[in-house]
């Protein structure tokens, strides 16, 4: 059963991940949540597990997609404003994942800068 689902994201907590499941459900989307009971138990292993999986039915994963990303919080700068990509100048701005380029990025991963990445056009800034 579970070979008919696929991964549209993760979240630390279950809270968020219901909230999601619940607007995509009302959407007529099926959905299924992974290791929520398992984070419920104990929220301390939550990173260490991957978090809480919300996974879609394959043929619904890109309807599901479109209406993730419109219900998503974005980033905002620290005055609350929306960040801005300076390629498309779209605000679904998201924090790009750590390169962690050498060892010391690697030790010490709060070092390094935090970039942005846009959702629409893809561009790291």
């Amino acid at each position: 059963m579970i070979d008919n689902y696929t991964i549209l994201t993760t979240f630390p907590y279950s809270t968020e991940a219901q909230i999601t499941k619940s607007k995509l459900e009302d959407e007529g989307i099926s959905v299924m949540l992974l290791d929520e009971k398992t984070v419920d138990s104990d929220p301390l292993i939550s990173q260490a597990i991957g978090g809480v999986k919300l996974l879609v039915l394959n043929n619904d994963f890109e309807n599901a997609l479109k209406i993730f990303n419109d219900i998503r919080p974005y980033e905002l700068d620290d005055d609350g404003n929306a960040i801005h990509c300076p390629s498309c100048n779209s605000n679904h701005t998201l924090i790009a994942p750590l390169e962690r380029k050498n060892l010391f990025y690697m030790l010490f991963p709060f070092f390094e800068k935090t970039k942005h990445i846009c959702n629409d056009c893809k561009t790291i800034f």
